[in-house]
């Protein structure tokens, strides 16, 4: 029988899609309140945590809360019990129930947030709006008997390295002939303790990004037949991964603005949305940014964008992309629920063979109506 889940294991799932190198220096992301160690049989995902989804995770027995947005977000000075955030920390301190927040990263992350969100609306050719972060490359050598190549390879790819765009299992390979004398002690593969010992081996090279160099290592020398493992690991100048908030992308072909409003309202599930610029003018390059992006107005234009989909925008902020030409739709910062379904799939999908239950909050946080 395997080993039950903690919450640190499913903090370390989350960090797989979402790592926390991603998140903005400010943005408290990781556990919020509770235990790394604590067992864990229900997970509620929810956009917020307020009273009335705490109240709901009460409800269903839930041992772990993950949050897109941070309940901790600025440091506490004073716990008052008779206020809204200590009512919530006291229930879940009461309730054994931990709570854990991926925020920008997962705004950042490759299938995260912004994705999400340009994937409802149909954009394609995305990449992101402000890049903030290019990952690391590096390369590992590693010299293996000529009976073991295919093993190893197969190892180092299939933990991510070796892979070029669309192409895996990319590799070079040079055959040479490695020396060793096993020592006394040792439990040598191939020779014998004492003697000088001459292999025909071949000498792999391959390209890992820094998030998937441990995996790959360790694949590698799980893999590999020798006691001892030779291998070498460089640094690289190639350009990694870029990551980045918001995402600039195409729709198909161009449509109006106000057929984009329309396709903003059923695509995020709102009852209106708030407009800057002419709608019958068509728009095809678009910026979208969830949650309060009126910050990035100068990016989406310095971008040459038709039109920014983004939340909380602001009388001034509006005014001045209207000065600039840019087209601007508000569809609210609510929009980000969306994390929500995917959050739940995603770990569904890895904890299918496990007896641990992941529900989807069915607690509406979205503070506004609309009249």
């Amino acid at each position: 029988m395997c080993e039950k889940r903690t919450t640190l294991d499913v903090f370390k799932l989350m960090e797989k899609w979402a790592p926390k190198t991603l998140a903005y220096e400010w943005d408290p992301v990781g556990m919020q309140v509770g235990s790394y160690k604590k067992t864990v049989e229900t997970i509620l995902v929810t956009l917020d945590v307020t009273e009335a989804v705490v109240d709901e995770a009460i409800n269903n027995n839930v041992d772990l809360i993950i949050a897109h947005h941070p309940l901790l977000f600025k440091p506490i000075k004073q716990l008052d019990l008779d206020l809204p955030q200590g009512r919530i920390i006291q229930k879940l301190l009461q309730h054994d129930i931990t709570v854990y927040a991926s925020h920008t990263n997962l705004d950042i992350a490759q299938g995260g947030v912004n994705d999400l969100l340009g994937d409802a609306l149909n954009i394609k050719k995305r990449r992101p709006l402000i890049q903030t972060y290019r990952e690391p490359l590096y390369k590992i050598a590693v010299f293996v008997p000529k009976s073991h190549v295919h093993e190893v390879m197969d190892a180092l790819s299939i933990s991510g390295a070796g892979h070029i765009g669309n192409y895996s299992h990319c590799t070079f390979q040079t055959a040479g002939q490695g020396t060793f004398k096993p020592l006394e002690g040792t439990n040598p593969f191939i020779g014998e303790v004492n003697d000088l010992t001459s292999v025909a081996e071949m000498k792999i090279e391959t390209i890992v990004e820094h998030s998937k160099l441990e995996h790959a290592v360790n694949a590698m020398v799980h893999a590999h037949p020798y006691e001892e493992v030779a291998y070498d690991v460089y640094p690289l100048k190639n350009k990694g991964m870029p990551y980045g908030l918001g995402r600039i992308g195409q729709l198909e072909r161009a449509k109006s603005l106000k057929w984009l409003c329309h396709k903003v309202k059923q695509a995020f599930d709102v009852p209106a949305v708030r407009v800057v610029g002419d709608l019958t003018k068509n728009v095809k390059k678009v910026a979208i940014i969830g949650g309060s992006g009126e910050k990035y107005i100068g990016d989406a234009y310095k971008a040459k964008v038709d039109v920014l989909v983004t939340g909380d925008i602001t009388f001034h902020a509006a005014q001045t992309a209207q000065e600039m030409g840019l087209s601007i739709i508000d569809p609210g910062h609510h929009i980000e629920k969306i994390m929500i379904e995917a959050t739940k799939t995603y770990l569904v999908n890895i904890l299918r063979e496990e007896s641990i239950e992941v529900i989807a909050s069915k607690i509406n946080t979205e503070p506004f109506q609309f009249i």
